[in-house]
């Protein structure tokens, strides 16, 4: 009987599982089309110069400051061309790592013109909801810079196959058409496309039954001795709860708050928390879906490890610095 039940629930899910598979797939393929169409025209080594700041350092070839800066503009977009790169053999799981990390703080810049510069600040006000984002920036930057550091300590040539041909069916610089090129790049998008979108059905479709299935909001019950520890207001709670499933419900339950009982520092401290707290579900809602999805189980299981360790560090080290600060 259970099981007729869940089988009725994913048929049910189904429609809304599909639309965020076709969603993340159109992403996908004009990201990686855009790569394979940049690279057909030589345009990478146009706009090198732009990343080789970040890819020089950290032993990282051009095209993946191509995908490090694409990033900026589309968080999935970025994540696919540095997975067309490891899955062409390009660059081993070493070194996709380190891009990965490097990542984290042009990840963050999209957000900030499409998330808190727009609703954020406005909610929370220029002095609390800038501190925040500022916060967030420092953060992000600071995680991107272990990751040029890493690549420093840890890459070497070894870790590119420069033997690897990226160059669309190498085609003659010459006699090549547009036409010719723009086939080309398709041709070699395809095989990825057909790698990745059977593997995003089957992920989505796993997560969200099992989200269905389980009490994932029992994971908030950690803010309580959290909140308590760090010595923030009572307050504090509610307001991780909420900040935990939903963002801009977290900063509009504490706006009201600030000055009494919340200091600007306490406030921020707060969100950082409530980020902190809600990992978890971010991480079971979002990321393995969109992780494993794009990278497999294995290797995906390794990117979120290593992004949320780095977070979890320089965001706790951030709350205890921003709550040892006199008031």
């Amino acid at each position: 009987m259970h099981s007729i039940v869940l089988l009725a629930d994913i048929v049910g899910l189904l429609p809304d599982i599909l639309a965020r598979v076709l969603r993340i797939a159109v992403l996908i393929a004009v990201a990686v089309y855009a790569a394979n169409v940049a690279v057909a025209f030589g345009l990478v080594q146009r706009i090198a110069g732009l990343s080789r700041y970040l890819t020089e350092p950290a032993n990282l070839p051009d095209e993946v400051g191509t995908a490090i800066l694409t990033t900026t503009a589309s968080t999935t977009a970025g994540y696919a061309m540095l997975a067309d790169l490891r899955e062409s053999g390009y660059m081993d799981d070493r070194a996709t790592l380190v891009a990965v990390t490097m990542n984290t703080f042009f990840g963050f810049a999209q957000h900030v013109f499409t998330f808190y510069i727009p609703v954020l600040i406005p909610i929370l006000g220029w002095r609390v909801g800038g501190f925040y984002v500022g916060m967030r920036a420092a953060i992000a930057l600071a995680i991107t810079l272990v990751g040029i550091l890493a690549g420093a300590v840890l890459l070497s040539s070894a870790n590119i196959n420069v033997d690897v041909q990226l160059d669309p069916d190498e085609l003659d610089e010459e006699q090549a058409s547009t036409r010719d090129r723009l086939v080309s790049a398709w041709e070699r998008t395809a095989p990825t496309l057909r790698r990745l979108v059977p593997r995003l059905i089957v992920v989505y479709t796993l997560v969200t039954v099992l989200i269905t299935q389980y009490d994932v909001q029992s994971i908030t019950g950690v803010a309580d001795p959290i909140a308590a520890i760090v010595g923030l207001p009572i307050e504090a709670v509610a307001v991780i709860a909420v900040y935990t499933f939903d963002t801009t419900a977290g900063a509009a339950t504490l706006a009201p708050m600030l000055g009494d009982p919340f200091t600007p520092l306490q406030a921020v401290a707060t969100l950082l928390l409530g980020s902190i707290v809600s990992f978890a579900v971010s991480t079971f809602k979002r990321s393995i879906p969109f992780q494993y999805g794009i990278w497999g189980a294995e290797f995906g299981t390794k990117v979120i490890v290593v992004n949320t360790a780095l977070k979890l560090v320089f965001i706790s080290l951030s709350v205890v610095l921003l709550l040892a600060i006199p008031m």
